[in-house]
């Protein structure tokens, strides 16, 4: 196959001030007399801030089940993500800067993981183990970017950054679009109880990126209810604070809450418990102005309060109960330090950024030196030292006892500055240079090993007077398609030639019948009347606690245009009408090709 690649160069070796960070392999076993190797859970939550938990000292909130996670295994009190939510879930997959990896957007490709990363899906099932992941992926739509493609041999949920409904929505089920069953982080949770069980007996991991409390705001009543009338105590409230959205998003978390308790009854009810890593995280900071620990910044904010995550790691009879770290860790060290806790053998061509976090977990006194983590988003590095952070502006602020960075302390600790600084340096000369100034890399379609390929209208370009549902790509539509001239697009590259069935998700009112749309690639075309009027109100509003900023959406059905011809290549695929019997063609929102055999 053709896929173009992102790398337009490679760095060759790190010098000696990233090398420590480093870490080649994990290769050495926890027993030798163990009969199974663990099984490793992962959680990931959405927009969830490090003070969205009663473990955090919040006293508003209750999250009894994620409290309970750190009593039986350890909390690491300085953990660090990304700013957002793509860059995080591409360094916990590959261990490896986000930038490293072709990751520098949230949506319309820039959240895909360059094809020459090895992923910890990759690494546990090359060694015997059952892979899965359920929810947000967030990481790349089209195979060979899709989950499917990147070690995980089950998956349920969305690729996208972010869903436009959390009731009944429809979905995907490895590559197949699927409708959900009732709320979405309760239908994924369900999932991931099922393959628990399906996999007692074999070594396994799973992965459970939830979507909230990520906007849009939507919770069942059962936890708005006890959340709605609460008061927020004055020493935790915020300005500019929206007290809805606080509201609602502590009903969220309760909500996890709840289905991480589900998941930890699961492994008591089938006795794998001791032989199963729990590992808890929130992808960055908190998605709205609420309480924080004092922390300056929120999702988005290279600060402080932006990129600290709590961090629960829980492995019963191995890690001591109640176990807190003090020293500071990154996303990047996840897939390292699962690595060397389950023995498996990491075997990739590029080095990891990360370092194994199993001497703080397993060690009493473990030897740990300092060592500078960075955060970078849009142009914005900060850089972290256990004690201190550089922040953008090359502001020093002392961590210790300024968590809101108030005070520059720079002109205080004179050689404490020039160290962060020269490392901060050198690490946009070493990584941010793998960054090339334009994405080449295509849209694939027809990958000889998947059945499936989804285009929605978030990887589409509008021509004419088309226009997008919303600002915000990710769970938008197209409407507005009022003339033959308009057309929608998508720039692709067909990896084998072959025949392919084209289904496009549409609705259409009664009075707009009738138009006739074709589909080219070229001279291959395939066109369609539309026929069956389907014009359902859009949906969302209803169920948000407060507004949202995202599309509303609505209830799209499948038009089966035929067959068409694809040849093997680079180019555009077009999607136009022949003609116009209404006021509007249709509101598009995706369209499916899948390989006929």
């Amino acid at each position: 196959m053709i896929i173009t690649h992102f790398r337009t160069r490679i760095i060759a070796s790190i010098i000696g001030g990233l090398s420590s960070i480093f870490l080649l392999s994990c290769n050495s076993p926890i027993s030798e007399k163990q009969s199974k190797q663990p099984n490793v859970i992962i959680i990931l939550s959405d927009d969830q801030g490090w003070g969205d938990l009663s473990l955090s000292g919040n006293t508003i909130i209750n999250t009894p089940n994620i409290d309970k996670l750190a009593q039986n295994g350890a909390v690491f009190d300085r953990f660090y993500v990304s700013p957002v939510c793509s860059p995080t879930r591409a360094e916990l997959l590959t261990g490896r800067h986000h930038v490293r990896s072709g990751v520098y957007s949230t949506s319309e490709g820039g959240e895909r993981l360059d094809l020459d990363e090895t992923t910890i899906a990759n690494h546990f099932k090359r060694n015997g183990y059952q892979t899965a992941a359920y929810g947000k992926w967030h990481n790349g739509m089209q195979y060979p970017y899709h989950p499917n493609a990147r070690g995980f041999d089950d998956f349920y949920g969305f690729c996208s950054g972010h869903w436009g409904n959390y009731f009944d929505p429809m979905l995907e089920h490895n590559g197949k679009i699927v409708k959900g069953d009732g709320f979405l982080p309760d239908d994924l949770t369900n999932k991931a109880l099922d393959f628990i069980e399906s996999n007692k007996n074999n070594p396994f991991l799973l992965y459970i990126p939830f979507n909230t409390p990520h906007s849009p705001m939507q919770v069942p009543d059962v936890w708005w209810d006890k959340n709605k009338n609460k008061t927020i105590n004055k020493n935790q409230s915020i300005e500019n604070e929206n007290v809805d959205h606080t509201k609602a998003a502590y009903a969220l978390c309760e909500n996890i809450d709840w289905n991480v308790g589900r998941v930890e009854q699961k492994l008591k009810e089938l006795g794998l418990e001791e032989n199963t890593i729990v590992v808890y995280l929130s992808d960055n900071g908190p998605n709205g102005r609420r309480w924080n620990g004092g922390m300056k910044g929120i999702k988005g904010s290279t600060d402080e309060g932006g990129v600290r995550s709590p961090l629960i790691i829980q492995w019963k009879g191995k890690i001591t109960n109640g176990k807190s770290i003090e020293q500071i860790a990154s996303a990047i060290d996840l897939l390292p330090t699962l690595a060397e806790l389950t023995g498996i053998k990491l075997e990739s061509k590029k080095s990891l950024d990360g370092k194994s976090l199993k001497p703080l977990l397993l060690e009493e006194k473990p030897l740990w030196e300092d060592r500078f983590i960075v955060n970078h988003w849009k142009q914005r590095t900060s850089v972290r030292s256990q004690q201190f952070r550089l922040d953008n502006e090359n502001k020093l602020f002392d961590m210790k006892y300024d968590p809101g960075q108030k005070e520059d302390v720079a002109l205080k600790h004179p050689n404490q500055l020039k160290r962060m600084m020269q490392y901060k340096q050198q690490w946009k000369s070493e990584v941010l240079v793998e960054l090339p100034v334009k994405d080449l890399r295509t849209t694939p379609v027809g990958h000889p090993e998947f059945k499936y390929t989804q285009l929605p209208a978030r990887d589409g370009t509008a021509h004419g007077n088309i226009i997008r549902s919303n600002r915000w790509p990710n769970a938008s539509f197209y409407t507005n398609w009022t003339s033959v001239n308009d057309s929608i697009t998508w720039n692709v590259e067909v990896l084998e030639t072959g025949n392919y069935e084209a289904i496009v998700y549409y609705t259409c009112s009664e009075e707009n019948i009738g138009s006739t749309i074709e589909l080219s690639q070229g001279e291959n075309t395939i066109q369609k009347k539309v026929s069956i009027s389907h014009d359902p109100p859009l949906v969302g509003y209803e169920k948000d606690r407060v507004k949202r900023i995202e599309s509303y959406v609505k209830d799209f059905i499948p038009l089966d245009m035929g067959v068409i011809k694809l040849n093997k290549g680079i180019g555009t695929l077009s999607l136009k009408a022949l003609d116009l019997k209404g006021t509007q063609v249709m509101d598009f929102r995706l369209m499916m090709l899948n390989k006929v055999q």
